[in-house]
């Protein structure tokens, strides 16, 4: 059957709009996360798709990308077309918003609680038993305990393992700088091996078998304990550590060339919702929700949590300070190789 030019015209441009409608319809995000936040994402991206498939009536597909958070950035800067980052150290997100404008300067005013949705702290992970009878920081300066965790230089999860033993030695040494340092150059001392970011870190000391005790984020700790059995390990929450934030961002510059702004903030916004509070808790995240926060009180020992601008100032000035490059961690560094 022949149809009129007019018919033509007419299904051409039903099929376009059908076309657009229909790419418009179904949208792709990238959350670019750090190390050890694979499972939890795994969880949270599937109820997030139903979120927003029951809000807008789209279909939208999550793809995540995992390293090191300073590794994360640099890849962001690089080119990586992230539309969402949900990092674990503030100053990851700073230098996107520096370089190249990839995020809102004011990045922490657009989301409540400074823009991170939870938090956590750092913990250690020893073998079944406590052999080395670790109870606090003090132990993980002595000199028969090997110690595991990530390279400061390029994860943010082992950036707070290092400033949560300063915080501890300040408060142990009323301040005193020179045994502070000598604390934690002792400290960095006693570390078999730095790897690049903190899933490294837990095979080196879960699968390599390597030092006694692994320190990394309390969400972690309890995560490996679960999947490879409360017979094979312990967890020593120390008296004092530090407050660990997880900020996040709309990458708007990318999301904006997308167009997927909308999606994207709503993805973000979605983790503070109580169904992905309630998720992060299950994951051991400490979360700011009150409700889900009495659900899981139980399994969240009480502790004194350290804010990090409170000893350091801002991480700015904490870059500076401790993470530049002749600064003093390589200072301190350099100082436990001689010993």
């Amino acid at each position: 059957m022949k149809l009129t030019r007019s018919k033509q015209l007419v299904l051409a441009g039903a099929a376009l709009l059908f076309s657009v409608t229909g790419q418009a319809a179904s949208q792709e995000i990238l959350n670019t996360s750090y190390d050890v936040s694979r499972e939890l994402f795994a969880e949270i991206n599937p109820k997030f798709q139903e979120f927003w498939k029951k809000e807008s009536g789209n279909d939208v597909n999550v793809k995540q990308s995992h390293a090191g958070s300073s590794t994360q950035a640099r890849a962001i800067l690089q080119g990586l077309k992230a539309d969402v980052v949900t990092f674990n150290q503030v100053t990851d997100i700073d230098i996107l918003a520096e370089k190249g404008n990839f995020v809102a300067k004011d990045w922490n005013k657009k989301f409540p609680n400074n823009a991170s949705p939870f938090y956590s702290t750092t913990a250690f992970l020893v073998r079944k038993g406590n052999p080395k009878n670790i109870k606090n920081w003090d132990d993980l300066a002595r000199a028969d305990v090997k110690l595991v965790f990530p390279n400061p230089k390029t994860s943010g999860n082992a950036r707070y393992t290092y400033l949560a033993s300063w915080i501890y030695a300040n408060k142990e040494f009323a301040g005193d700088q020179d045994k502070i340092k000598d604390f934690v150059s002792k400290f960095l001392g006693n570390v078999v091996v730095f790897d690049t970011g903190g899933r490294g870190a837990t095979t080196s000391f879960v699968e390599r078998q390597l030092g006694d005790v692994l320190l990394t984020f309390e969400s972690e700790v309890n995560l490996i304990r679960k999947e490879y059995g409360a017979d094979k390990y312990d967890i020593i929450i120390p008296p004092i550590s530090i407050l660990a934030e997880f900020p996040v961002a709309v990458v708007e510059r990318v999301a904006k060339s997308k167009g997927t702004l909308d999606v994207a903030t709503a993805y973000l916004n979605y983790l503070y919702q109580p169904e992905a509070q309630r998720i992060l808790a299950s994951s051991f995240y400490r979360v700011h929700d009150s409700a889900v926060k009495t659900e899981f009180a139980a399994q969240f020992p009480e502790l004194e949590l350290v804010a990090i601008e409170s000893i350091f100032g801002s991480w700015a000035q904490i870059d500076k300070d401790h993470f530049a490059n002749g600064a003093i961690l390589d200072d301190l560094l350099k100082k436990a190789h001689k010993n």
